[in-house]
């Protein structure tokens, strides 16, 4: 027993010494081509972002905050996420115990009646003085691979690296359901208000229609003036069916995205009642790359991708494994558990280069690299598409804002125009046409108006959620 307690500290002495000798790179982020700044009204000082405000604060409606927390709590996209990282946290449990020996136990019995001409039967009938042969073992075996190349090491960390980029694919998940309830809530609020404008316009309409027929019995106006007033409240009749079809849609949209059956959604919000920010500070560029998950996911990614290039070159290189047993073991089984007589004991090393694999190992290795290529090349995709959705959204947050001004100038001058045009057609100073024109153009201009205001409000939607927003 001594010698093979020598036997094994040797060979596990020696392992110890080889396991400095790890293959492969360590990670290095390569290099990105990111813009300076993207508000140039930004410090370089100022490394503060919206997307730094959990959703919580960044929205303040009460009804939108509800939805987002129903959403984050049931919606079936985010829950089976959370699966996925459940499923992710256990392998990177496991992943932590891959040093440690493989130990297995093993109970073996066997009988064996081989003919008496036989070999086996004479030498049973000879040593054994029996027909037949009886073999029983109980025996613990343990096999360690020692690390020398970072084999082990290099798949350790491919595990929790998923495990991390399964986390970020989660968060990701997270802003684009955040965004995209905040969203479908702001259009369905333009829909309720387009909905309303078209009521109001569909009252003056009739009003319009009742003073025609009246002037037209008084002889003043032909039938064409009536029917023209007519056709003008059946376009704006046409309206509310269709705003409240979309309306129905928008709100059984909202429900899926929050896990909850079909139906209608209570709201005591209008359009007007949401507030916008006037400072949207953005941060620097370079904060987005670590903030922003689904950019973060691909990084990660690009970290598995270098690990398996380490593995595979690891597998082409020698493998020592140790390998150490003991127990009981008899030929009769009256005298299996006879201690100390029965008791047995191995170690063994061996040391494994492959030589020929028809090519795999090489190709493996080869293939690798080129992934690692890949994922450089997606990680670097990835920067750019994030950098380009925030210009984007600068871009719409500020020219939506001035289209808003102007639309809502052009709201005030075209209701001006549908009273003046109105008095003007009852003093015979104005045809009938003039009047539809404008009270086609008032309706026109007060629906834009509201498609705006939702716009503006996407847009600032969309770069909380482009700047990395929405999983705090």
């Amino acid at each position: 027993m001594n010698n093979f307690l020598k036997h094994f500290y040797v060979t596990t002495a020696l392992a110890v010494l080889l396991l400095s000798c790890r293959v492969g790179k360590s990670y290095k982020q390569p290099e990105l081509v990111l813009p300076a700044q993207f508000d140039t009204t930004t410090s370089f000082a100022d490394t503060s972002s919206i997307a730094d405000i959990p959703w919580t604060d960044f929205f303040t409606d009460t009804t939108l905050k509800s939805l987002i927390g129903k959403g984050i709590q049931y919606n079936h996209d985010l829950l089976i996420a959370v699966k996925r990282l459940e499923a992710a946290q256990l392998q990177a449990k496991q992943a932590k115990l891959l040093y440690l020996p493989d130990v297995n136990l093993g109970i073996t019995g066997q009988y064996n009646r081989p003919s008496d001409n036989s070999l086996n039967g004479l030498s049973a009938q000879g040593f054994l003085q029996k027909s037949h042969i009886e073999s029983y073992s109980a025996a613990v075996t343990l096999s360690w691979e020692a690390d020398i190349w970072g084999k082990i090491k290099g798949r350790k960390e491919i595990a929790l690296t998923q495990y991390l980029q399964t986390g970020e694919a989660l968060k990701a998940v997270q802003t684009q359901l955040v965004s995209q309830i905040a969203q479908g809530f702001y259009n369905l609020l333009m829909l309720d208000k387009q909905l309303q404008i078209a009521q109001k316009n569909l009252a003056l309409n009739d009003s319009f229609l009742i003073a025609t027929k009246f002037l037209k019995d008084a002889g003043n106006i032909s039938i064409l003036a009536v029917q023209q007033a007519e056709s003008q409240k059946q376009a704006t009749s046409l309206l509310i069916p269709q705003l409240e079809q979309e309306i129905a849609l928008q709100e059984n949209m909202l429900q899926l995205l929050t896990g909850q059956l079909p139906g209608k959604l209570g709201r005591r919000t209008s359009l007007g009642d949401i507030t916008l920010q006037d400072k949207l500070s953005t941060g620097l560029p370079v904060s987005m790359v670590s903030r922003r998950p689904d950019v973060r996911a691909d990084e990660l990614a690009l970290v598995i991708a270098n690990a398996r290039v380490g593995v595979a070159q690891a597998d082409m290189y020698p493998a020592l494994t140790l390998t150490a047993g003991g127990g009981l073991e008899s030929f009769r089984s009256s005298n299996w558990f006879n201690i100390p007589g029965s008791l047995f004991g191995l170690a063994a090393g061996s040391i494994l280069q492959p030589v020929f694999r028809k090519g795999a190992l090489k190709t493996q290795f080869e293939v690798s690299k080129l992934e690692r290529e890949q994922a450089v090349i997606r990680f670097r995709q990835s920067v750019l598409q994030a950098s380009t959705e925030v210009s984007n959204a600068l871009v719409q947050t500020d020219k939506l804002k001035q289209q808003q001004a102007i639309a809502s100038s052009q709201t005030d001058t075209l209701k001006k125009a549908v009273v003046n045009a109105q008095w003007l057609f009852k003093s015979d100073m104005a045809s009938y046409l003039e009047v539809i024109t404008a009270q086609g153009n008032a309706l026109q201009a007060e629906l834009n108006l509201a498609m705006i205001q939702r716009s503006r409000l996407n847009a600032m939607v969309e770069l909380y959620r482009a700047l990395g927003g929405g999983w705090k």
